[in-house]
């Protein structure tokens, strides 16, 4: 099966896909582990995805450089707001600080394409989706990177989210239990990996709900 290597690409530095998907107590977020640039691997185990407080993680494709700037800034504005009001920030709170803190920079932004993913305060499984200058919407799923093109259409086909634009709004969570939400991330990567040369190596899956985080491992492409 022929890969896809576009003439110029705004995921060339480092490039890679994220996606997450929000369920009604839960919240699945994956990213592929490959770094690269152009042709080139530069690490075959790099982890996209940080935990930001203890219910709401974000993963960041693009510029690599840039996403650990932009990590290391969140970490620390949300160091001084548990210091300021003795809890952490909330999901939805996170949400907005990270569109704050894009678009401050707008005018030399950020080379991340960022999603989060977490728990609101009632429990429920949220998703924000971001462009690099701070837009950014609540969505019942999401895929970031140069494997969203591939990953995005078939998202749309198996889960259907409601349009913002109904009235009455309709909750946005998907219908999937946990388990389909894995399977359903598993089978995204394993497609997009046979098109897209900047996703591959190994997929890591973080599983956010009630009980907590935990982790988990699919080997992918290596080529």
């Amino acid at each position: 099966m022929t890969k896809q290597h576009p003439a110029w690409s705004p995921y060339d530095n480092n490039g890679g896909t994220c996606v997450a998907i929000a369920g009604a107590d839960y919240c699945v977020t994956a990213a592929d582990t490959r770094m690269s640039t152009g042709y080139s691997i530069l690490s075959r185990d790099y982890s996209k995805i940080i935990k930001l407080a203890d219910k709401c993680v974000m993963a960041s494709s693009g510029f690599q450089a840039d996403v650990k700037a932009l990590q290391k800034l969140l970490a620390a504005r949300h160091l001084i707001y548990q210091h300021q009001h003795n809890k952490q920030m909330s999901c939805p709170a996170m949400g907005q600080l990270l569109s704050n803190t894009l678009y401050y920079k707008r005018f030399f932004p950020y080379y991340s394409f960022n999603v989060l993913g977490g728990l609101d305060n009632e429990g429920k499984g949220c998703v924000y989706t971001y462009d690099a200058v701070g837009s950014y919407e609540r969505v019942g799923y999401s895929s970031q990177g140069s494997g969203s093109t591939l990953i995005m259409p078939f998202l749309d086909n198996q889960l259907k989210s409601p349009s913002p634009l109904l009235l009455p709004a309709q909750d946005a969570v998907t219908p999937l239990s946990e388990a389909e939400a894995v399977d359903l991330v598993k089978t995204c990567f394993a497609s997009a990996t046979e098109r897209d040369i900047y996703t591959g190596d190994k997929l890591e899956i973080v599983v956010l709900n009630k009980d907590g985080i935990h982790r988990e491992y699919m080997e992918l492409r290596k080529d």
